[in-house]
C-alpha cells in the first residue's frame, strides 16, 4: 500500500508540473502579458518599468521558475479585476462551487444506483427499455439547454424554485460555524435543485448505464448462482452479494465524475448566476484577468488529483487484488 501511494503521489506531481507549464505558456501565447497590467495610455517607459518589475523581461525558463516558486508559496499572482491575490479570490468562491458539485454528485448517485439495478433486474422488459431510453436522452441533452428550460418552465412558468441566488452552507462550516452551516441546509436546497440537477443529469445517465452493465456482469457469476441455490432471498443476493462487487466500477468512476462536474460548472453557474468559481472564471476570461484564470485552473487540477488519489486508495481497500498488484 505504501508503494501504491508513493507511485500515485509521484504521478500527481508530474501532472501538476504539466498543468503549471501549460497555464504558464498560455499566459504568453497572446503576446507580451505586460500590456494586461498597464492602461492603454501608458508610455513606453511605464511599460518597460512594469515589464521589469513583473519579471517579464527575463527568459521564459527563468520566468517559469519564478512562477512555479510562487505557486509553492501560495502566490499565483494578483487579480487584475479585484487587485488582490488571485488565489484568495478563487478560494472565496470555491465553497459555492463545491456545494453545487457535491449536491449534483449525491443526486446522481442516489438516483442512478437504484435505476441501474432495476434495469439489470428487469433486463429486456419495458422497465429496462424505459430506463435505458432515459439514460440515452440524459447523455444527449446539453447542460446549457437543460438549464435554460428549467429556468423557463420551473422557475418562471410554475414559480416553484428560485432561478438565482444562494444560501451558504460550506462557508460558515469552513469558518468554524458548523451548526450555522447545517442550519442553512434546508434553506439552501431550493436554490441548489435546478443548477444541481442541470449538472447532475449527464452524470446520472452515464452512471445508470454503468451500474446496469456492471450488475448484469455480476449477476451471471457463479457465486451469485450459488447464493441463490442456497435459498437466500433475492433481496439478500442482490443487495449483499451482487451490489458489493457491482459498485467497484462506480467507485472507480467517482473521481472522474467529480472532475467532470467541477469542469461543467462554468456554463451552469453562469446561467443561474451562481457565485462560484465557474462564473468567476467566465467573467475573468471576458476581462482578460489571466492570473485569476490561472489560479482557478491550478486549484481545479489539484482538487481533481486529490479526489482521484482518494478514489484509488478507496478502491484498493475494496478490492484486495489492487493491493496485490500495486
Amino acid at each position: 500500500m505504501i508503494r501504491f501511494m508513493i507511485r500515485r503521489l509521484l504521478q500527481s506531481v508530474l501532472v501538476i508540473f504539466g498543468v503549471t507549464l501549460v497555464t504558464f505558456l498560455a499566459m504568453h501565447m497572446g503576446g507580451d502579458p505586460t500590456y494586461l497590467y498597464v492602461n492603454e495610455h501608458a508610455s513606453d517607459a511605464e511599460i518597460a518599468a512594469t515589464r521589469a518589475a513583473l519579471g517579464f523581461d527575463q527568459p521564459l525558463p527563468v520566468q517559469y521558475l519564478h512562477f512555479a516558486e510562487g505557486i509553492l508559496h501560495g502566490d499565483m499572482g494578483t487579480s487584475l479585476t479585484y487587485r488582490t491575490p488571485a488565489v484568495d479570490v478563487v478560494l472565496r468562491h470555491f465553497p459555492a462551487t463545491l456545494e453545487l458539485t457535491l449536491f449534483a454528485l449525491v443526486v446522481a448517485l442516489v438516483l442512478a444506483i437504484p435505476l441501474g439495478v432495476m434495469a439489470a433486474m428487469r433486463r429486456g422488459t419495458p422497465v429496462d427499455g424505459g430506463i435505458m431510453l432515459f439514460a440515452m436522452v440524459g447523455q444527449s441533452i446539453p447542460s446549457f439547454w437543460l438549464g435554460i428550460m428549467l429556468i423557463l418552465a420551473v422557475g418562471l412558468g410554475l414559480r416553484w424554485l428560485p432561478i438565482s441566488g444562494r444560501v451558504p452552507v460550506l462557508d460558515p462550516i469552513f469558518a468554524g460555524d458548523i451548526a450555522g452551516g447545517i442550519a442553512n441546509i434546508p434553506h439552501a436546497i431550493p436554490y441548489l435543485i435546478m443548477p444541481g440537477m442541470t449538472i447532475a443529469f449527464f452524470t446520472l445517465a452515464r452512471t445508470t448505464r454503468l451500474v446496469r452493465s456492471s450488475m448484469l456482469e455480476v449477476l451471471s457469476q457463479d457465486y451469485v448462482r450459488t447464493a441463490r441455490s442456497k435459498g437466500l432471498s433475492e433481496l439478500r443476493v442482490v443487495g449483499y452479494h451482487a451490489m458489493r462487487n457491482a459498485m467497484l466500477p462506480v467507485v472507480t468512476m467517482l473521481g472522474l465524475e467529480m472532475g467532470f462536474l467541477l469542469s461543467g460548472v462554468v456554463v451552469v453557474e453562469t446561467i443561474f448566476s451562481w457565485p462560484g468559481v465557474g462564473r468567476l472564471v467566465f467573467n475573468a476570461i471576458n476581462h482578460r484577468d489571466i492570473p485569476l484564470v490561472q489560479a482557478a485552473v491550478i486549484l481545479f487540477s489539484v482538487t481533481f488529483l486529490v479526489l482521484n488519489l482518494a478514489v484509488d486508495l478507496l478502491y484498493a481497500q475494496l478490492d484486495p487484488r489492487i493491493r496485490l498488484h500495486s
